[in-house]
């Protein structure tokens, strides 16, 4: 009987992963892998019939300099990352305190975080449009003449950035937010007591104490700035030196109809993504933390 119960108690835990790992299989692993074939292939999407290709694919990714050109693009989005991460930490140390209404206020900077992406696309689209909200705004404080905002490629490429900043803020706000509100207070009590002013609290005890989530958010926003897609895609569409890598390669499958090329070009972001994730978690590894 004894026996019995041992083993239905080991087997349990796999009775209960058993659908999300089959769910997680069919709709992550197995794509990935469908992808990898297709890249070895001239599969066009449609045609039933495909031909193994070998490595072209790939290496026409590779001698077009015009297909990782689009990478440039990303630098905005990384500069915004600095400037998201920044402001998130900064609003998430302040509300961290008691601060008169911080409910409040930690509510309107997460808020754009849950609105849906094609409908912030599409706000400010007329935002940024030209005689918009934006230049509105501005004629209020004696700026006076219309300005095409997404009409070149610098000032479309910041103005998108910007968008992207005041979306995903929210996010790493609540991580940060978080990650503050789990160290113990008796640390900043001991801290007050020595005089400590809230420079030194944040230096010395919330940096120290949130170095594993700030090393979290720095990877998802490396990822994110090299993956972005949505706010581009539905405000310009990647027109006027906005497109990015996966506007690219959206467009190669489903507009040229190349998606064994296609698919080599997402394999590649893949790989890119992952080696600049190894390479950050070499650099700043995910030690401990002992603050008490």
């Amino acid at each position: 009987m004894a026996r019995s119960t041992r083993r239905w108690r080991g087997v349990t835990p796999w009775l209960f992963l058993l659908a999300p790992l089959a769910l997680l299989i069919t709709f992550t692993y197995a794509p990935i892998v469908n992808m990898v074939a297709y890249s070895f292939t001239d599969w066009d999407g449609v045609s039933p019939e495909l031909h193994y290709t070998g490595a072209e694919n790939y290496a026409e990714l590779f001698t077009r300099s015009e297909l990782f050109e689009v990478f440039f693009v990303s630098g905005y989005y990384l500069v915004a990352s600095v400037v998201q991460i920044v402001a998130a930490l900064y609003f998430a140390t302040v509300l961290s305190f008691n601060v008169r209404f911080r409910n409040f206020f930690k509510g309107v900077l997460f808020f754009p975080y849950l609105i849906n992406g094609v409908a912030i696309g599409f706000v400010f689209l007329y935002f940024f449009q030209d005689g918009g909200t934006l230049d509105a705004i501005l004629g209020l404080v004696g700026y006076d003449g219309d300005r095409a905002w997404l009409g070149t490629p610098t000032s479309a490429n910041v103005s998108l950035a910007g968008v992207s900043v005041w979306r995903y803020m929210g996010l790493n706000f609540v991580l940060f937010l978080g990650a503050i509100q789990s160290i113990p207070g008796e640390l900043y009590e001991a801290a007050e007591i020595d005089g400590a002013n809230r420079w030194q609290q944040f230096r010395h005890i919330i940096a120290p104490g949130i170095r594993p989530v700030l090393s979290l958010s720095v990877i998802l926003s490396v990822s994110g700035s090299l993956s972005v897609f949505e706010i581009p895609y539905i405000m310009t569409g990647g027109a006027t030196g906005t497109e990015t890598f996966v506007i690219q390669t959206v467009k190669l499958a489903f507009q040229f109809n190349k998606t064994g090329l296609a698919s080599a070009a997402a394999v590649v972001l893949l790989l890119i993504i992952l080696a600049v994730t190894w390479v950050q978690r070499r650099l700043v590894p995910d030690d401990k933390v002992d603050l008490v």
